[in-house]
């Protein structure tokens, strides 16, 4: 399930371009004291879209859409109702409109873009680095991490994911949260696999971080 939210600026304010912490912290204040913000992050949130960069920040005159996606339907009911009781989220900014979407069937294969840049980690015993769209690797680490929030989640069947490298404009970006920086990649994803598995991709999200504002897919 999606919840696809229209946000108005109340203040006008400008925000600073990293910004995705505070969606973050908007979204623990719709689910207080729930137990899946220590799990694996069954869910995804997208980064804001509609802005305007100005003077070194974004704008937002025209109000700005934001979505959040869940695998687990009860969850996502729980935020609702969470929105619907504070509808205030960051930067001067509210709620005036949601809209709910159920996970389409792509059949067994999809492309999908990206709503917020996927992160890609790699361990090497202690040393740990990330990849990127170049790196085919990355295909790899994204459908091993898949697999593993499908088994958290039951759902069964093969899944394979691999960054659309035929994609001319695909490029990098470092996205700092809090002070540390993350590489990521603007590049879409090609899912192939089981519908339902592909279904699920598109509510939890692709890549590492989907919890923190990285890889929802749209």
């Amino acid at each position: 399930m999606r919840l696809c939210l229209q946000l108005q600026s109340e203040s006008g304010l400008a925000v600073p371009f990293d910004y995705q912490h505070e969606l973050v912290r908007t979204f623990h204040r719709w689910l207080p004291e729930n137990d899946i913000h220590d799990d694996i992050s069954l869910y995804s949130l997208s980064w804001l879209n509609g802005g305007k960069a100005e003077d070194g920040k974004l704008k937002f005159p025209r109000g700005a859409s934001w979505f959040i996606s869940f695998y687990d339907e009860r969850i996502a009911k729980h935020l609702l109702a969470g929105i619907l009781r504070l509808t205030e989220t960051t930067f001067g900014m509210r709620v005036i409109d949601v809209q709910i979407l159920e996970a389409p069937n792509f059949g067994d294969s999809a492309r999908f873009a990206l709503a917020s840049p996927a992160l890609v980690k790699h361990y090497d015993g202690a040393n740990m680095r990330h990849l990127t769209f170049g790196d085919t690797l990355a295909d790899e680490i994204m459908t091993a991490t898949m697999q593993s929030k499908m088994q958290k989640a039951g759902i069964k069947g093969p899944i394979s994911i691999h960054f659309d490298r035929s994609y001319a404009n695909a490029k990098t970006k470092m996205v700092n949260i809090k002070g540390i920086c993350n590489r990521a990649s603007m590049c879409p994803v090609i899912v192939e696999g089981a519908p339902e598995a592909i279904s699920f991709a598109w509510s939890v999200g692709i890549g590492h971080s989907t919890g923190a504002g990285f890889g929802a897919v749209c």
